[in-house]
């Protein structure tokens, strides 16, 4: 049986192993930072997650394909984004080739799209990256099957895509993480610093982690220093992040709320991607 979010959250284990998700996003958008922008936002991250869909085709649905007017037919009923901004959207993939015209398809009324090559292969490692970590946590086999079987990708992904629309605490986790992951490149910036965690011990108020340089932040994620600013002013106001000496000197400190708040987001999504993986794998021991 699938793993609740709830046990994952109460899994001492578990957050540590999610912080090595987070170096892994990183890790990603150093290696190519285009690709890392769409799983920064959480707007960006649900359109890509409901396009990806729509090309392997709905858990219950015998339609198949990616074009335009469903995409943004998709995006705009499941209250994702405006009608304008998943049009760009998918314009700016097909700019950036991480979509490109399909070469199979019959109805030439219809202009399909599909993902190329790069796109797969990005998601196919966030994917395992995911597997991987819930092996580590019950010995499972998840990510060595769709290691080895890439295809299966096409069977999970949906099933994550549709959970996640309809997963509260994946599409609003709260009110400190929205405001980091709905900004641009927002979401590295927040990974980035519970990656700077210490064990987290949940009876402390806040938890030290060390010096934090908005010079190395803004280069490192391409971040405007006004941006930024307000980003961590907001966090500020808010009483979820802040510095032990004014102005912006000594150690950054997290919240144990905005931790939480991560640690449970985290949490729900794993908690959907085992039970997608379990539906199409089988009991992952």
């Amino acid at each position: 049986m699938s793993v609740s979010a709830e046990t994952l959250a109460n899994d001492d284990r578990f957050f540590g192993a999610v912080l090595i998700c987070a170096n892994e996003m990183l890790a990603i958008y150093k290696e190519s930072p285009r690709i890392a922008s769409i799983f920064a936002a959480q707007q960006r991250w649900l359109m890509a997650h409901a396009g990806f869909a729509l090309h392997y085709g709905l858990p219950g649905e015998d339609k198949k394909g990616l074009y335009s007017g469903r995409f943004v037919d998709f995006i705009v009923s499941n209250k994702i984004a405006s009608r304008n901004t998943a049009a760009a959207f998918l314009q700016e993939m097909l700019v950036y080739r991480f979509l490109r015209p399909s070469t199979g398809q019959a109805d030439r009324r219809t202009r399909l799209v599909e993902p190329t090559e790069t796109a797969e292969q990005h998601f196919l490692k966030w994917l395992v990256t995911h597997l991987f970590i819930l092996d580590n946590l019950d010995g499972g086999k998840r990510a060595e099957k769709v290691t080895a079987e890439p295809n299966l990708i096409a069977k999970i992904q949906p099933l994550i895509a549709l959970a996640i629309l309809e997963t509260n605490p994946v599409r609003d986790p709260g009110a400190t993480y929205n405001l980091f992951n709905w900004a641009n490149s927002g979401g590295l910036v927040m990974d980035y610093l519970m990656s700077r965690l210490p064990p987290f011990d949940p009876a402390l108020e806040r938890v030290s982690i060390g010096p934090v340089s908005l010079g190395e932040l803004r280069t490192k994620f391409m971040i405007s220093n006004t941006h930024l600013k307000r980003l961590l002013t907001q966090a500020g106001e808010m009483g979820s992040v802040g510095w032990d000496e004014p102005p912006r000197k000594g150690d950054l400190w997290l919240s144990r709320g905005f931790i939480l708040e991560y640690r449970n987001y985290q949490a729900a999504k794993f908690a959907v991607v085992d039970a997608a993986a379990e539906a199409v794998l089988g009991p992952a021991v």
